[in-house]
């Protein structure tokens, strides 16, 4: 189970603290989160993955490289699991179990149990909002000590939850539900930090819900370097058998 992923930095310094301004408009607080995206080009480190389903857990480092709106690419130590996620596909294979999967974001969907896009997962990582906020009208409150939104109207399939801290306007929490499939997919995030000129999450935790199904994620990000030549060596080993979404 090698999926997501971010990084952080030996060298970085964990952003803390901000003040809300009950004054603020739902659009004003909008507004400044897209002004405070990230510029980077390209991205590389590690990152600490903690996995549990309910019944099993696991644990382990990856190493991390992505290409900004193109490429995300992990490895595990000496390539044991490897992925290779763009706009348009999903591939990863484990030498452990001799499989593979190379497809579109359908195995990403279901690990998380909402539709994901590249966008999306991108956007989840970077502590981007997963949908543009943009595009609806909120109504804003305080919430833990963050800008709390919700949509204006009353969505009959999701329900949608946000919350934008104050110190740099990223997401501090996000929350989509579809009730009709007792689905929910929660994105906290813990804290942040600057890395060069960038603002990046320094701690994720994932949690998504379907009826019986629990899975648990926790990123913590390590040793990242931004803007360095990076390369994507990724190529399925022969004989691996083909993982079949049911």
């Amino acid at each position: 189970m090698i999926t997501l992923l971010v990084v952080s930095c030996k060298s970085t310094k964990v952003v803390t603290g901000g003040e809300v301004d009950s004054r603020l408009s739902s659009k004003s607080v909008i507004k400044t989160h897209y002004q405070n995206t990230t510029s980077f080009k390209t991205l590389s480190g590690k990152v600490k993955i903690d996995y549990s389903d309910g019944d099993a857990s696991q644990n382990f480092t990856v190493s991390l490289r992505m290409e900004k709106d193109k490429g995300i690419w992990m490895s595990a130590p000496l390539g044991i699991v490897k992925a290779y996620i763009t706009p348009t596909r999903v591939s990863f294979y484990n030498k452990l179990e001799n499989e593979y999967f190379d497809g579109d974001f359908s195995y990403l969907s279901k690990l998380l149990g909402t539709e994901v896009d590249f966008e999306m997962l991108q956007n989840l990582l970077l502590g981007q909002a997963i949908v543009d906020l943009r595009s609806e009208k909120y109504t804003i409150s305080i919430a833990e000590d963050s800008y709390q939104l919700k949509p204006k109207g009353v969505g009959t399939l999701y329900k949608m939850l946000y919350q934008i801290e104050p110190q740099n306007f990223k997401m501090a929490l996000q929350q989509l539900a579809q009730p009709s499939k007792k689905q929910l997919l929660e994105i906290r995030y813990e804290n942040y930090q600057r890395v060069e000129k960038d603002i990046l999450p320094n701690e994720i935790r994932i949690l998504a819900l379907e009826e019986n199904r629990r899975n648990a994620i926790v990123l913590e990000y390590r040793n990242i370097e931004l803007n360095g030549a990076i390369n994507f060596p990724y190529k399925i080993p022969k004989g691996f058998k083909e993982v079949v979404l049911k």
